[in-house]
């Protein structure tokens, strides 16, 4: 299990949002480039982005600033966010964007992401973002009438490499991770499975770990580390092995 801090960018800022509200969203007074460098240095082995302007749809620099934030470290980058058409792809892979999250896509065209997942295989990520079971799309505003384990089931059949699972309600709330649901989504999967949402202290990781019994791949953190709950220097020492060749 390996330990990946999350940078979500909203017009350009490092943000966290509630529960995936654009309209409760906090603002953090990090410059993102820098702020990828310093989680490399202290041995971060992955890093998470979210567009959150491309999630919605909408115009930003937050591209030219993924370029920047690519240039300037080694490791490799997740990538969430509006990636809903082959532009979009052949973009982000140019930008040396490492793994691509797919969520509105994956419900709504699957036929497409198996084709980007043979074109390019182990490069594409599926994010499953659930409220009350049911998948959420279009940046967490729409309902999508399939549930987190239907999605799970799909994203095997649709060849991704790994899926990332969070639980909308807990996003951002800093009330624990939904380790139930997870583990049910790997269950379901056979897919190494990133967590994200709701964790809050170190001891959720070691939870995670101990009740995973090797189906969780990772951990996502975001707001914790804003609000100095958590050390990422020694999370990243602690967690960094990455049991799966390609995920």
């Amino acid at each position: 299990m390996i330990f990946i801090p999350a940078i979500d960018l909203l017009d350009g800022a490092c943000v966290r949002l509630l529960q995936g509200d654009y309209g409760k969203s906090t603002r953090y007074e990090h410059d993102p480039v820098a702020l990828a460098r310093r989680f490399e240095e202290m041995g971060v082995r992955r890093l998470h982005l979210v567009d959150l302007n491309a999630a919605r749809g909408e115009e930003s620099n937050n591209r030219r600033i993924i370029k920047e934030i690519k240039k300037s470290i080694s490791i490799p980058i997740e990538l969430g966010g509006g990636i809903r058409d082959k532009e979009d792809v052949n973009e982000l892979i140019e930008l040396g964007v490492d793994r691509l999250i797919v969520g509105t896509v994956l419900v709504r065209d699957p036929e497409r992401v198996a084709r980007w997942s043979s074109r390019y295989p182990g490069r594409f990520i599926a994010g499953i973002d659930a409220k009350d079971g049911e998948v959420r799309v279009a940046g967490w505003e729409e309902g999508s009438a399939m549930s987190d384990t239907e999605a799970a089931r799909l994203a095997r059949e649709l060849g991704v490499a790994s899926i990332i699972y969070t639980n909308i309600q807990r996003d951002g709330t800093l009330q624990g991770p939904d380790i139930e649901n997870s583990l049910m989504v790997a269950d379901a999967s056979g897919l190494p499975v990133i967590v994200s949402g709701g964790v809050h202290r170190e001891s959720d990781l070691a939870e995670i770990q101990k009740a995973s019994s090797g189906r969780i791949a990772g951990v996502i953190s975001g707001k914790a580390l804003y609000e100095n709950k958590i050390d990422p220097l020694k999370m990243a020492r602690k967690y960094k092995k990455e049991e799966f060749e390609v995920w």
